[in-house]
């Protein structure tokens, strides 16, 4: 195998990453003495790990950058301790879906701007998977999207068919 192949992680290497992340989650957690029940999921190709609390015990960590942050650390010690690059997703008291209902809002007022006569619609920079929710939520409304950029800079353009 050249060091081009992509080995996909099978179900059971994603479900021992999200156990992985899990623990390291838990020790932040006891760290900060936040209590907080912990979900492990997998779904397309990722594992996924959920965390959620009574009342607003998660209300400091659930904002969206620490939220990114937070998952940055939490790939870190997988890929550490697995040895292996993780693309893993972590949610914090809803963060995701919260952030999701900002970016169909955000391509709603583009899509607003090519109704308006622009012949395209550019959006803020953003992480490969809120990249991907925006090209989901476009595909969904009809359009097409493309990413532009590299690193920081790299961001989604939207157009019509």
């Amino acid at each position: 195998m050249t060091e081009q192949e992509i080995v996909e992680p099978t179900v059971s290497d994603l479900e021992h990453e999200g156990d992985v992340a899990a623990d390291f989650i838990e020790g932040l957690l006891d760290i900060a003495d936040i209590d907080g029940d912990l979900t492990l999921d997998v779904k397309q190709g990722r594992a996924y790990v959920s965390v959620e609390a009574e009342g607003d015990a998660l209300r400091l960590i659930s904002a969206p950058d620490t939220v990114q942050a937070l998952q940055e650390l939490t790939r870190l010690a997988v890929q550490n301790q697995t040895g292996s690059f993780s693309r893993l997703i972590l949610d914090v008291a809803g963060s995701r879906d919260a952030r999701r209902h900002q970016l169909e809002r955000l391509v709603d007022s583009a899509v607003a701007k090519l109704d308006d006569g622009a012949s395209q619609a550019s959006l803020p920079s953003m992480s490969s998977y809120e990249r991907k929710l925006v090209h989901d939520i476009v595909a969904e409304r009809g359009l097409v999207s493309e990413s532009y950029g590299e690193g920081p800079t790299r961001h989604t353009v939207i157009r019509r068919r």
